[in-house]
């Protein structure tokens, strides 16, 4: 694994990626919304450096539009990133054609890029939905093959993974938010604990407690299908994406004051 960065050196942390590393169902009261943001916060806290952070990430991308777009805008900031978090795939275990060895195709020369400029890559699988899902068997064997092929590749490259599809936990359903497809802030939050502990070598994240289990009503289980379901359905059917219009949360660097500056 890839040495993590002297306790002094300055840290520029950007995430790329899709709905997930955009934030999208965290409406937690934090400085920087999102696992991404909150990691942001966790290596200002953990580290004694200063730590910048900038999110490129937008929702409704497939792997493809990572990459070709928001990689290159990522090495373009001045000054370089010193850490890259990619999530990506999601989206795309969604769509027909996909493809495991075609998307580990385009990670590599991702991969690659990044290594070429001296950068530190963190990788991540997606979260995983598929439990209260429609299609969710279908979700979770691709989930499961993309999260396998990252850990093989991640091991391989050398760089830090964060198995987020395959956590024990992360499949409950206090973890996500109405939506279903989105974490909450309790999910977002523990993914940013696994994330600081395999990035930066942060404590281990605590194992949450068991909830009571409950049930919904088929009123709620209407309403559900009514609010998310049918829109998502016909965003695909006329081609469009969530994501369409939408520009990037921080892009461009921004300070992440220290623990005794933030209110």
């Amino acid at each position: 694994m890839s040495a993590v960065p002297a306790r002094t050196d300055p840290v520029r942390y950007v995430a790329i990626g899709d709905s997930f590393s955009e934030g999208v169902g965290d409406d937690g009261d934090v400085l920087f919304p999102g696992w991404a943001g909150r990691l942001a916060v966790g290596l200002a806290d953990h580290l004694s450096g200063p730590v910048s952070y900038a999110n490129l990430a937008i929702r409704g991308r497939l792997l493809a539009g990572v990459l070709d777009g928001q990689l290159d805008a990522a090495l373009a900031l001045d000054p370089a990133p010193t850490l890259i978090t990619l999530c990506g795939g999601g989206n795309d275990m969604l769509r027909p054609g996909y493809d495991v060895d075609v998307l580990l195709g385009r990670l590599a020369e991702a991969a690659d890029a990044v290594a070429a400029r001296g950068i530190r890559l963190a990788l991540l699988s997606p979260a995983d939905p598929s439990a209260r899902l429609p299609l969710g068997r279908m979700i979770n064997a691709r989930g499961d093959a993309w999260a396998e092929a990252l850990t093989g590749f991640s091991r391989e490259r050398g760089l830090p993974f964060v198995d987020v599809s395959r956590d024990p936990h992360l499949g409950r359903a206090e973890f996500w938010s109405e939506d279903r497809l989105h974490m909450n802030p309790l999910g977002h939050q523990r993914v940013a604990d696994l994330a600081l502990h395999a990035i930066a070598g942060g404590p281990e994240a605590a194992v949450p407690a068991v909830p009571d289990p409950s049930r919904r009503s088929v009123s709620e289980e209407l309403r559900y299908y009514r609010d998310h379901v049918v829109p998502w359905v016909r965003r695909r059917v006329t081609g469009r994406s969530s994501g369409d219009g939408r520009v990037a949360s921080h892009g461009d660097w921004t300070p992440v004051p220290p623990a005794q500056h933030r209110r």
